[in-house]
């Protein structure tokens, strides 16, 4: 970490900030060695970061956020959960897609009600496309095209919310009859609850189902299996991240699975940027592209399917290494043995055995999801 810092603090003597409030120097440090063929979606801002300037934006994130919502109730993004912050990050945007709930919240002193609707606004209404949406700083969403939450919430007369004048209207109801206070450690916090709506986690796989059927086809990937596995990494958030610097709905992660499918699938230099696998397109097209190599060259000598399947499940979470270590440290009689075994012993060993937790949960909670969608 204090790496990490070393660069920001670096990249502060030779780069100009726009604004104190926002971490765009850690950006422009990105080397433009790093850029090359990478930046696919034309945008010359959009570079790939380094390790350390990841963790730099995660840091400054957690810095801004607890000076004014104090320690604890820092809040930060992940798989499951969405987080956005506005308004000198004194107001933020939870959503809870394993519960469905969605917390609009803000510790504004001045106009805190006026501040609380423009961010339910906001969060009504914003973009489908994460690339469009910074979230490690707090910059407005630009409100463009089909609203991500569409469908998967009703306003107070069980109406979709798709146009700015509903969202207005929704946010003066939500302000007016369930306004709730908390008091935190700097003063008071002014929130709003809703409710997303039963099946809101059907509604995004909806969104998604041309994406899946197309990348299956074009890799020769189950779609039950790339279903399970968006579903296990993300419950379908499209805004996922993790400390691990996975991004998107597949966690990818740049510059181990995205740098492998743009050198052996891609034929392209360097590593996918953030923004690059933020969209859903892009995401899915490279998290089944990294599943077709791993079935058909870094475990291509796995005989069984069904083992075969067992461990490109576990690879895609605890790396190709991983599997083999499970069985044997000589990676050469690792694969003998994996060979020699009934799929349901390697199984068993890849549950039970594997020297990653993660890694032996996520095999069976991938099966057990990928049972769901054969059976819809």
């Amino acid at each position: 970490m204090k790496k990490a810092w070393l660069a920001v603090a670096s990249c502060l003597l030779t780069v100009s900030c726009s604004s104190p409030s926002t971490p765009d120097c850690i950006y422009n440090c990105a080397p433009s060695s790093s850029v090359g063929n990478n930046n696919l979606n034309g945008n010359n801002n959009h570079v790939a970061l380094t390790e350390a300037q990841r963790l730099a934006l995660f840091k400054y994130l957690e810095n801004q956020v607890k000076k004014q919502w104090g320690d604890d109730d820092y809040l930060q993004a992940g798989k499951h959960r969405y987080v956005k912050y506005f308004d000198g990050y004194r107001t933020r945007a939870h959503i809870d897609f394993d519960n469905g709930k969605i917390y609009v919240s803000t510790v504004a002193n001045y106009a805190p009600q006026a501040t609380l609707k423009k961010a339910i606004e906001e969060t009504l209404l914003m973009p489908a496309d994460p690339s469009q949406v910074d979230l490690f700083s707090d910059k407005s969403i630009p409100l463009k095209g089909k609203p991500f939450l569409l469908g998967q919430v009703k306003d107070h007369q069980n109406q979709n919310i798709q146009w700015p004048w509903r969202a207005g209207k929704y946010a003066d109801y939500l302000i007016a009859n369930k306004l709730k206070t908390k008091k935190l450690q700097h003063g008071i916090a002014y929130y709003v609850e809703i409710n997303m709506v039963d099946d809101h986690l059907e509604q995004r796989e909806y969104q998604y189902a041309d994406l899946i059927r197309q990348a299956a086809k074009r890799y020769d990937i189950d779609e039950d299996l790339i279903y399970a596995v968006v579903k296990t990494e993300s419950s379908f958030n499209p805004y996922a991240v993790s400390h691990a610097g996975a991004y998107g709905l597949m966690q990818v992660i740049p510059k181990t699975a995205g740098a492998d499918v743009f050198n052996l699938v891609k034929n392209k230099p360097g590593i996918p940027t953030k923004e690059y696998l933020f969209d859903p397109a892009n995401n899915i097209d490279t998290g089944t592209a990294y599943f077709y190599i791993l079935k058909n060259r870094y475990l291509k000598e796995v005989q069984h399917p069904t083992t075969k399947h067992y461990s490109m499940i576990s690879a895609y979470n605890g790396g190709t290494g991983g599997v083999l270590a499970t069985f044997d440290t000589d990676r050469k009689q690792a694969m003998n043995d994996l060979n020699q075994l009934q799929p349901n012993q390697v199984y068993w060993a890849l549950t039970n055995k594997h020297p990653k937790a993660e890694a032996r949960r996520y095999l069976e909670k991938v099966l057990n999801f990928q049972k769901e969608f054969e059976a819809m």
